[in-house]
């Protein structure tokens, strides 16, 4: 089958003719049809985050049938043990043992993957294979991050790609209001924002119009992190949102002070994607897509480090 490979970290993706797997006993054998690129992609592409083998498929945001014709999604959450404390507490997403597509297990970079069967879902009528495959990671873990983030009206988003486009749907249909905080003079995503339902949009190294009650961070740029609490109110939250982040610059408590909360975000449950994915057709969620074929693939991953994508990105294999 026609894979992208990476085969070291920093090593460009590479199409490559590989094996075509085969499900052992409790897994499903999926035919991909998309695959949303997550920024976790490029962290394992550029050697910040550490793959589980190599050469690697990467890729978690997977659109694809099964052998007997049902559409299904595949995303980050790959196995978990299911006996350790994490696990037997409710807390999966912790799991001391986890595994996860597109980095411990192959991923949707691919003609074929293969799947653990419990972490395998259905997915929402309505919605093509292009458009929903964001949901399976942006969506998934930008809902868990404002949910995280308590009930506070006013909320501010730092980066404004897939995860957050997405959630600032989610956070309009719930009555909030939503501030976005983009890179200087990127015109296009503060467009997007507004589009959105946000209400201003604007630089994320400058205090927004009025403090905020949260803040989810989905950028990989510490900076940001003191940024977002000299913007939060008394009492507020900060929740970084990524799977990895540049090291965050020092900062007075004065700015933690007046019982700031300041916490991140790891992984996602299957109760999570249930509930997600319940919800996202009803609000109705809609993604913006730029679309690229699988030998694209790491011109994909270089537009993303360039901050060039506007909503997701998503490769199609169809």
């Amino acid at each position: 089958m026609r894979a992208a490979l990476l085969d070291a970290p920093g090593r460009p993706l590479r199409p490559a003719e590989v094996a075509e797997p085969v499900a052992g006993p409790g897994q499903v054998k999926v035919r991909v049809h998309a695959c949303g690129v997550c920024r976790t992609d490029l962290h394992l592409r550029d050697g910040e985050v550490p793959a589980g083998h190599l050469p690697l498929i990467p890729g978690h945001q997977i659109v694809g049938m099964t052998e007997d014709g049902t559409r299904v999604g595949i995303p980050w959450l790959g196995w978990t043990d299911g006996t350790c404390g994490y696990c037997r507490s409710g807390r999966e997403n912790l799991c001391e043992h986890a595994r996860f597509t597109g980095r411990d297990i192959d991923g949707g970079y691919a003609e074929y993957a293969v799947a653990d069967e419990r972490f395998v879902f259905p997915l929402p009528d309505g919605y093509p294979d292009l458009q929903v495959a964001p949901l399976l990671c942006g969506g998934l873990i930008g809902h868990r991050a404002l949910r995280l983030a308590g009930d506070g009206v006013r909320l501010g988003l730092y980066g404004f790609g897939s995860a957050a486009h997405i959630i600032c749907q989610v956070a309009v249909h719930e009555g909030r209001r939503v501030f976005a905080f983009t890179r200087a003079g990127d015109e296009g995503a503060r467009a997007l924002a507004l589009s959105l339902g946000a209400e201003w949009a604007g630089d994320s190294a400058e205090p927004g119009p009025e403090p905020l009650d949260a803040a989810l961070i989905f950028a990989p740029a510490g900076e940001l992190v003191p940024a977002a609490l000299r913007a939060t109110a008394p009492g507020g939250v900060v929740v970084c949102a990524g799977i990895h982040m540049s090291d965050i610059p020092s900062f007075p408590y004065e700015a933690l002070w007046q019982e700031r909360v300041l916490r991140s975000v790891a992984n996602l449950t299957r109760d999570d994607a249930r509930e997600f994915l319940a919800l996202a057709p009803r609000i109705p969620v809609r993604t913006t897509v730029t679309q690229f074929t699988l030998e694209e693939a790491e011109t994909a991953l270089s537009r993303l480090r360039a901050g060039r994508i506007e909503g997701s990105a998503v490769i199609t294999l169809q």
